[in-house]
């Protein structure tokens, strides 16, 4: 196989090298040896690096990603796992785009004062609960509700 010193693999992967040193620092890469001063990695620590690179976009830790990697390197996903942060990444989404279209309907609304607004004090009234993410997490996540579930229907006139 192919070795790659450590100014490839960060140019190959936008990484840059104290990163990549952390990274073998922690166990989550591993080097196979030096050439010079420089550090030289298998090429396959580029597939390895894009799924780490995967999780800590889906919002897993380092420590979670760790656990994601058999103690020979290759990948040992757990699928509950990965499961439960999809459904969490999409709770998210939902008060994402909740947020989204509040602003929206507030940078257009047509009310002469926001507050004369029916549908923008509905608004106020979900982030008040914190069903808008101003409060973290609120009663109505507990009872399985998103916070979209609080806010007005779009349907509602003005």
């Amino acid at each position: 196989m192919r070795e790659l010193d450590i100014a490839e693999v960060s140019r190959q992967t936008g990484m840059p090298a104290s990163t990549l040193r952390f990274y073998e620092e922690t166990g989550l890469i591993a080097s196979v040896g030096r050439r010079g001063l420089r550090r030289q990695f298998d090429a396959r620590v580029l597939d390895k690096l894009a799924l780490i690179a995967l999780g800590r976009s889906a919002g897993f830790s380092l420590e979670e990603i760790a656990r994601m990697f058999a103690p020979d390197g290759k990948p040992r996903i757990d699928r509950r796992q990965l499961t439960a942060r999809a459904e969490e990444l999409d709770r998210r989404i939902r008060k994402l785009t909740a947020m989204r279209d509040g602003l929206r309907h507030a940078a257009a609304c047509p009310a002469r004062s926001h507050m004369e607004c029916p549908r923008f004090r509905g608004y106020l009234r979900a982030a008040a609960s914190g069903a808008g993410g101003a409060r973290g997490k609120n009663t109505d996540a507990r009872r399985g509700k998103t916070p979209s579930d609080s806010l007005p229907s779009k349907k509602k006139s003005i």
